[in-house]
C-alpha cells in the first residue's frame, strides 16, 4: 500500500488554515488586544509603555456623562432605524412577492442604495439637508411648511440620520425576506384557503409566523451593523452639532485620535462589543423559539 504524503494526511487541516489565519490575525487578535488595552491608562501624549490600572479606566469612562449619553444615542439610532427598516422592508417584500408589471425594474431600483458607499450616501444627504440650498427645505417651502435645520439642529439630527439609514438599508431587509418567502412551503397556504381563511388571516396567521425566523435573522444582522454605525454619522455630522449625534463608535474614535486616550477608548469599544454580543444572543434565542413553534 502506497504511503500517503504529508499533504494527503493533513488535508483536513491545510484547507481551512488560510481562513483560520485570516480570522485570528484580523478579528481575534484585535479584539483581544483591545480588551487588554482597556485595563491600562495608555495615552499617546504622555508617552511610555501602557501601565496596567485594572478597572480604573472603566470607572472613569462609566462616570463620564458624555459616555452615558453616547450609549443612549447608539440605542436610539439602532432601535429607531432597525424597527422602521424591518417593518418597511417586510412590507415591501410581501408586495414584491406578488406578480405585477415592472416588478423586475422595481427590484433593480431597490438595489441602488445598497451599492452606494456609506460616505458617498452621507455626503449626498448632507446636501439634501442643507438649511439654505438643500432640496428638502425647498420642498417644504413650496408646500408652505416650516423649514427644518435637519442635521444642523440638535433636536432633529438623530431622526434625520435615522432617515438616511432607513433609505440605504431597508432594501437589505427586503431582499432577505424575499428569499425567505421563496423558500416557504405552499401546503399551509393551500390548507388555509381550503378552510376559508381570507388574505389578512393568511398573512397574520400563516405567512408572518412562518417568516419570523427569517425576519429575526435580518433584524439581527441590521441591528449589529447599526450599533456599530460610524461612516454615515461621521461624514454628515462628525458627532455634532455639539455632541448631539455622537454614538459610541464616534466617541471611541475621538478618544483615540483626537484626545489620544487609547486605554479609555478601548473601554468604550469593549462595552460596545459586549452590547453587540448580548443583543445577538438574545435575538438568536428568540429566533430558536420561533423555529421550534413553526
Amino acid at each position: 500500500m502506497e504511503k500517503k504524503g504529508f499533504f494527503e494526511r493533513n488535508i483536513r487541516y491545510i484547507f481551512p488554515l488560510p481562513a483560520m489565519i485570516f480570522v485570528i490575525v484580523l478579528m481575534v487578535f484585535p479584539v483581544c488586544y483591545t480588551f487588554l488595552l482597556s485595563f491600562t491608562d495608555w495615552t499617546l501624549t504622555r508617552g511610555g509603555d501602557p501601565e496596567f490600572v485594572f478597572l480604573d479606566s472603566y470607572i472613569k469612562v462609566l462616570k463620564e456623562p458624555r459616555f452615558l449619553d453616547a450609549i443612549g444615542r447608539t440605542l436610539y439610532f439602532t432601535f429607531g432605524a432597525v424597527a422602521v427598516e424591518t417593518v418597511l422592508g417586510t412590507a415591501i417584500a410581501l408586495i414584491l412577492d406578488k406578480s405585477f408589471i415592472g416588478k423586475g425594474f422595481v427590484k433593480t431600483c431597490l438595489l441602488l442604495p445598497l451599492v452606494a458607499t456609506p460616505v458617498a450616501v452621507g455626503i449626498v444627504w448632507e446636501l439634501f439637508y442643507d438649511p439654505t440650498i438643500g432640496f428638502l427645505n425647498y420642498i417644504l417651502s413650496v408646500l408652505g411648511l416650516p423649514q427644518s435645520g435637519w442635521v444642523s439642529d440638535a433636536s432633529t439630527v438623530m431622526p434625520s440620520l435615522i432617515l438616511v439609514d432607513v433609505w440605504q438599508w431597508t432594501p437589505m431587509i427586503t431582499l432577505i425576506v424575499l428569499a425567505g418567502l421563496a423558500g416557504l412551503s405552499r401546503e399551509p397556504f393551500e390548507s388555509a384557503m381550503i378552510d376559508g381563511a381570507n388574505s389578512m388571516q393568511i398573512l397574520f396567521r400563516v405567512t408572518l409566523p412562518m417568516l419570523m425566523p427569517t425576519i429575526l435573522t435580518a433584524l439581527m444582522l441590521r441591528a449589529i451593523d447599526a450599533l456599530k454605525t460610524y461612516d454615515i454619522i461621521y461624514s454628515m455630522t462628525s458627532g455634532g452639532p455639539g455632541y448631539s449625534s455622537e454614538n459610541l463608535n464616534i466617541l471611541a474614535f475621538k478618544y483615540s485620535f483626537e484626545y489620544f486616550r487609547m486605554g479609555q477608548s478601548s473601554v468604550i469599544l469593549v462595552i460596545l462589543f459586549l452590547m453587540v454580543l448580548a443583543f445577538s444572543l438574545i435575538v438568536s434565542r428568540i429566533r430558536k423559539t420561533f423555529e421550534t413553534e413553526v
